[in-house]
């Protein structure tokens, strides 16, 4: 368990394949949200299927260890965020943190503590050495909570997504495990 600002105790969860209607239920109510800043899901993944198809595919990514998707949520269960480590690479001891808070949760601390728990999942549980994290320009939340967390600003990206289509550029953001 962990403790957001403004008391709210969340906890950080694998994913798993019951997940599929709370997750729709998530990422619709937070759709226009997340696509201000963020590069749009397809609009196939906004169904039971597509979401099912979803957990399903990163379940296979945690099994063969190239990510480890999590879910943040709060006492009830509820989702208020995601945090995931992807495209391990253990021979290079590196990874992607990625993550997206719901709107309802912003600004309570919730982002930096997922951030947290992923860097003691990567050194923890996958023995990792490198992370890496992207934030599209106009998105300076993001870049506080690396930041918090010892992450770096590294390189400048000229397209990092495309936002209403839009090319967005941004940085990546590097954090070395080994000091």
């Amino acid at each position: 368990m962990l403790e957001c600002q403004a008391m709210t105790t969340i906890l950080l969860r694998d994913l798993a394949p019951g997940d599929t209607a709370a997750l729709l239920d998530f990422e619709n109510r937070n759709r226009g949200w997340f696509e201000s800043t963020i590069e749009p899901r397809s609009p196939g993944f906004y169904s039971a299927a597509g979401v099912a198809h979803h957990i399903h595919e990163y379940l296979l990514g945690q099994q063969a260890g190239l990510q480890h998707p999590c879910l943040i949520v709060d006492a009830d269960d509820v989702i208020l965020g995601r945090a995931n480590l992807k495209d391990i690479d253990r021979q290079a001891g590196q990874a992607e943190v990625g993550y997206r808070i719901g709107k309802d949760a912003v600004g309570r601390g919730c982002a930096s503590a997922a951030v947290a728990h992923l860097v003691t999942l990567a050194r923890a549980r996958w023995g990792l050495r490198v992370l890496v994290a992207f934030v599209a320009d106009g998105n300076p939340a993001s870049a506080r909570v690396l930041e918090k967390n010892g992450f770096r600003r590294a390189e400048r990206h000229a397209c990092l997504a495309v936002i209403r289509g839009e090319p967005c550029g941004g940085y990546a953001w590097r954090l070395d495990l080994a000091t």
